[in-house]
């Protein structure tokens, strides 16, 4: 095989994983767009914190083997090892079943336990409860998604992906519609399971996808040609495997850690914060963001509520203190789904990346390694930066657009601003991450999640329970923290890693072309809701005109600057073909 031609599947893979994920990404958005809409922010407080407990057990389940597997699968692919191949696998995949199990236990087993005293909100429990299932069948697929990329086939991982999302589209919001309209009372409890409603669909979207993975690895398995090498012992193997997955798991499994303790200490104290005006909290002056007295409305409209409800029975469900905090978290999950979608944009990337730098390195072709590298890392900046950019200019009008107006855009508008710039800084870290990995740095970025991690509790204790703060402390939290990691990721990098990227080279062009187009963004909202405004339609006519032109200005900006050299395009499939049409030399 040609350099050219290694490249080329590099590039294929992350094109064609990348179509998938913009694919997946799509039908996530028409599923939670109406879902927004649908769920009362207390419901969608719910969803959201079970997500996270999910996400916790996912990320120690998934987090590092799979990446380990496809290394070593890729690594063996490179010498010819086949039956030392296949026995990677079977090991990598009682180890995945094992951690599946443990984690579905936790999460079924013991729901009510990490509802109230995980999450602090026991009203979640159905929604844990759903998810359950999700968890054993994820872990099961990551096996057979790990194996096919460590082959740089991304097929198999695209379809399941895409099965998944298709049956959270159509089961888990037909489910949430189905329960919302039903006879279910009182209200509150058909609320919280429509959540779990919702999440079913997740589960359900697991279990085929696990079925399908199943067969597609068995009919591919039987073309593999055979071979004469003698495996290593599976003692061995397994060793190797965790070696380099502890350390990756470690590593991803801090943030998740974090964000599970974040979402006990964010409602907790946003609690307290309402627990304090019940008893009258006084004398607290406005803030910029206008959040204390948005707050004390909040909860005077569920005290009413809990006085009507508990005047017809003593034994009523509601809390308003609860139900407050539910109602502002809720919120701040609204706006946390839109602010992962560019950190999604960059799966495809950090799937690829690691297999692609560890076949280069196994050949021992550093300079392929360091083009995969940087080419990989300006990619990223290049989608990374718009998005943050154009959420913080337009973070009010596209919240307010996503959810059709079922959300305070007053106080989800400035959570998306913080989190847009946020988004970035999460993107460049998790490519950076996976540098390090494919590199074989694996201890280093656990010390870096550490310290994010600290700085983002410290930040979020002390910002979420002051009262003219509030909730708006969380994405600051969650902003510093991904700051300070990616900070010293790069750094990590510049020492560390031969043949470094040019940061330069990398980040200044994209940065200037994406200023220059958030300032036209908002600029062009501006002028177009002078016009259009007064209704829903007409302001998101406003809102969709000025992100159509902000897209038209980043496109000209990108070319006009250079941003993606000749050289880039020529390690993509079709790259000399495109250099050509767009006049790149």
């Amino acid at each position: 095989m040609s350099s050219q031609s290694k490249k080329n599947t590099f590039y294929g893979a992350a094109a064609l994983l990348t179509v998938t994920t913009i694919v997946v990404k799509i039908i996530g958005a028409i599923y939670k767009i109406p879902l927004t809409a649908l769920l009362p922010d207390e419901a969608y407080g719910d969803f959201g914190a079970a997500y996270n407990i999910y996400s916790f057990f996912l990320t120690i389940s998934t987090a590092g083997l799979p990446v380990a597997l496809s290394k070593t699968v890729s690594e063996c692919n490179a010498l010819g090892r086949e039956n030392q191949k296949e026995r990677v696998f079977r090991m990598a995949f009682c180890a995945f079943l094992f951690m599946g199990v443990f984690s579905f236990i936790c999460m079924s087993v013991f729901s009510q336990f990490v509802a109230t005293h995980v999450l602090q909100n026991e009203k979640a429990v159905y929604a844990v409860l759903a998810l359950a299932p999700a968890v054993l069948c994820t872990c099961i697929c990551s096996a057979f998604r790990g194996y096919a990329q460590g082959h740089m086939n991304m097929v198999p991982t695209g379809i399941s992906q895409i099965i998944e999302a298709l049956c959270k589209l159509l089961l888990g919001l037909g489910l949430a519609l189905l329960i919302l309209r039903s006879a279910i009372q009182p209200e509150d409890l058909r609320d919280r399971l429509s959540a779990a409603g919702a999440l079913l669909g997740v589960s359900i979207g697991s279990i085929l996808s696990v079925i399908y993975l199943f067969f597609n690895h068995r009919r591919t398995r039987q073309r593999q040609k055979t071979a004469a090498d003698v495996p290593e012992p599976g003692s061995t193997i397994l060793a190797r495997l965790l070696k380099l997955a502890i350390p990756i798991t470690l590593s991803s499994c801090t943030m998740s850690l974090v964000t599970l303790i974040d979402t006990n200490l964010v409602n907790g104290q946003l609690q307290n914060v309402f627990t304090s005006i019940q008893g009258g909290l006084s004398g607290i002056s406005n803030s910029f963001l206008d959040i204390f007295p948005k707050s004390v409305t909040i909860f005077q409209n569920n005290l009413t509520a809990w006085q009507e409800a508990a005047a017809l029975n003593p034994l009523t469900e509601l809390n308003p203190v609860l139900d407050s905090t539910r109602s502002l978290y809720g919120a701040y999950q609204k706006t946390m789904s839109i602010y992962n979608l560019p950190f999604n944009l960059m799966v495809p990337f950090t799937a690829c990346i690691v297999p692609g730098i560890s076949a280069c390195l196994a050949r021992r072709d550093r300079l392929g390694a360091q083009r995969v590298t940087e080419s990989a890392m300006r990619i990223s900046a290049l989608i990374a930066l718009p998005c943050g950019f154009g959420l913080f200019a337009l973070g009010g009008p596209i919240i307010q657009l996503l959810t059709v107006g079922n959300v305070d855009a007053s106080i989800a508008g400035p959570l998306l601003s913080i989190l847009g710039i946020a988004s970035i800084f999460v993107c460049i870290q998790v490519v950076a991450a996976a540098i390090l990995q494919a590199n074989g740095i694996v201890n280093l970025p656990i010390i870096t999640m550490v310290i994010g991690g600290v700085i983002k509790l410290a930040t979020n204790y002390t910002l979420v329970g002051n009262p003219k703060i509030m909730i708006f402390g969380a994405p600051v939290g969650t902003l510093l923290c991904f700051a300070v990691i990616s900070i010293l990721n790069l750094g990590i990098i510049k020492r560390m890693v031969h043949q470094p990227p040019r940061y330069t080279r990398v980040f200044v062009k994209p940065f200037v072309a994406s200023a220059i187009m958030a300032v036209a963004a908002w600029a062009c909202h501006g002028l177009f809701a002078r016009f259009l405004s007064g209704s829903f339609l007409k302001d998101a006519m406003a809102t969709g005109g000025a992100i159509l032109a902000a897209v038209v200005v980043y496109a000209i900006l990108v070319l006009a600057l250079r941003v993606i050299s000749r050289e880039d395009l020529e390690l993509m499939p079709k790259g000399e073909k495109i250099a050509k049409i767009l006049h790149i030399r």
